[in-house]
């Protein structure tokens, strides 16, 4: 099993023209994505980053994201990915967490002024030593030295940089995961998990090199890591990508550059359903949808195969188990769009009760596994870990599910305090903190709002202190102000003269879950 970087490398002697990346961020060949990788490695190691060393990576999807992780795989140094819709509470506690001594950017994404804000938490006492500032496919970089960075220079040269690299069994990867408490954790990333992952995925859908993918999902995590930055790499196939996500721009990609493979979350193919540049565009190429992220809708995928004639199929998992079961190309339709596919036998699921006792034989349960797909553990979190294993070492979900007869997985509930919006986990703790920060609020719970679109959206039930108001508008913008992740901000405000109490005394979620679907069907 050859280490990505090294896939990459043979891929730019067998087909150097050959496209690696397309889109609207501009073209790669093969050939440039190993040359820059090369040149951006040694301007990582002349740096003095040390192998081992995280360097933080936020740049938005394109070519040069994926040209940033491999130049760290080069320099023998661990990528703490940073979605770009991360806003600067989340980005302190990630670079925190990992202990970044690095900060790959742009000057700014989005709203946010990246060169302040690395300077403003440098000075609050960060590790970190260096920022460098790059174009969109690092095609140009522009590093902000420390004092000493410069006389490591002379000291790198290729020979050294090759021994620096990092092999499949190492530590290549962090990324953010939602917790149901708190802030994110860090999920450590092996390569050989992602190569096994596309072994699967070839077979599940009958790949072959002259595929064509388009992957909608953001970089650093779980799905875009497999559909954009190891499956097309490792059948030598192109991969298409969007800066920023629109049906339209999606639809028009398919078209133009005969996409057979497409990788969206469910709310990106509802999208997509329902604008109406899908009738005027010949989709006649595709063949294949891979979704998730969250349930995947049986009339909406229904409608996609029937309109589009492509296959929907997934992979059900996580962040951190990887994959549990996946459909394919040879299931049914009705296995396809009903169910979570069949359980892979290398992950070895079993089902547990809440006390974590096996009850896989009644069939109902929440699934946990052990094997080559799963993480190792969260980063330097040994609270979170004691959670997410069993005793005996199983890895666990935060799902309910049914197995039938024939091995086929069915996820029928939730034990996590998530909303699932878009495919993302969001944790519903974690909004309640941040909104609890107002002071207009004294009590706040985060429930899921039920959307035709996007699945779930993220509702907000408050209690306010005496003689307080509170609008929507107003808790958005203390929100902003804060820096707290977008995603993270309600769209829904109710205000309530109490919140429901269990038994127990904590808040009644059940009920306000409840009072969010009768309120959203009554529009």
């Amino acid at each position: 099993m050859f280490a990505l970087a090294d896939r990459i490398d043979a891929l730019a002697r067998a087909q150097p023209a050959a496209p690696a990346f397309l889109g609207d961020a501009g073209s790669l060949s093969w050939r440039e994505y190993a040359e820059r990788s090369d040149r951006f490695a040694l301007h990582l190691a002349a740096l003095g980053l040390s192998p081992g060393e995280r360097v933080a990576v936020m740049l938005p999807d394109g070519p040069g994201v994926h040209v940033a992780f491999v130049s760290c795989e080069k320099a023998g140094l661990v990528v703490m990915g940073i979605g770009p819709r991360a806003g600067r509470e989340e980005i302190r506690h990630l670079l925190e967490k990992s202990g970044a001594a690095a900060l790959v950017s742009r000057a700014k994404l989005r709203d946010l002024d990246l060169r302040t804000l690395f300077a403003e938490l440098r000075a609050s006492g960060l590790p970190l030593r260096e920022h460098v500032v790059i174009d969109a496919q690092l095609d140009a970089s522009e590093a902000c030295y420390s004092d000493e960075a410069a006389s490591w220079a002379a000291k790198i040269d290729a020979s050294e940089l090759a021994s620096r690299r990092l092999g499949v069994e190492d530590l290549f990867l962090l990324n953010s995961t939602s917790g149901t408490t708190g802030l994110p954790k860090c999920v450590t990333h092996h390569q050989a998990r992602w190569f096994h992952f596309h072994e699967l995925a070839a077979l599940s859908g009958e790949m072959t090199p002259r595929d064509v993918f388009l992957s909608a999902l953001p970089a650093p995590f779980g799905f875009g890591l497999w559909t954009a930055h190891f499956t097309p790499s490792a059948l030598g196939a192109p991969c298409v990508l969007l800066e920023k996500f629109s049906p339209e721009a999606a639809l028009a990609a398919i078209e133009q550059h005969r996409v057979t493979i497409l990788a969206a979350v469910s709310t990106q193919f509802i999208m997509m359903l329902n604008s109406p540049a899908l009738e005027r565009t010949d989709l006649s190429s595709l063949r294949v949808l891979y979704t998730g992220g969250e349930a995947v809708p049986y009339e909406r995928a229904l409608e996609w195969e029937q309109r589009t004639g492509s296959l929907v199929l997934q992979f059900y998992g996580s962040n951190e188990t990887g994959a549990l079961s996946r459909t394919t190309t040879r299931d049914s339709q009705e296995r396809r769009l009903t169910t979570a596919g069949q359980l892979i036998d290398a992950m070895h699921v079993r089902l547990r009760d809440d006390a974590g006792n096996d009850v896989t034989a009644s069939g109902r349960g929440i699934p946990s596994c052990r094997g080559p797909l799963a993480c190792r553990s969260y980063y330097g979190d040994v609270a979170a870990n004691s959670k997410l294993y069993t005793r005996d070492g199983w890895m666990l979900t935060g799902d309910i599910g049914r197995i039938d007869a024939d091995g086929y997985l069915s996820v029928v509930g939730r034990t996590a305090d998530f909303i699932i919006r878009g495919g993302k986990n969001i944790s519903g703790p974690a909004v309640e903190e941040a909104v609890s920060t107002h002071p207009a609020v004294a009590l706040a719970a985060a429930v899921a709002w039920p959307d035709a679109v996007y699945g779930e959206r993220v509702c907000v039930y408050a209690e306010l202190r005496s003689g307080a108001s509170l609008t929507l508008e107003g808790l958005t913008r203390h929100l902003e102000l804060r820096g707290t992740t977008r995603e993270w901000w309600p769209e829904r405000l109710v205000v309530v003269d109490a919140l429901p109490r269990a038994s127990g005394g904590k808040v009644a979620k059940g009920e306000l879950r409840a009072d969010a679907r009768r309120r959203a069907a009554a529009g």
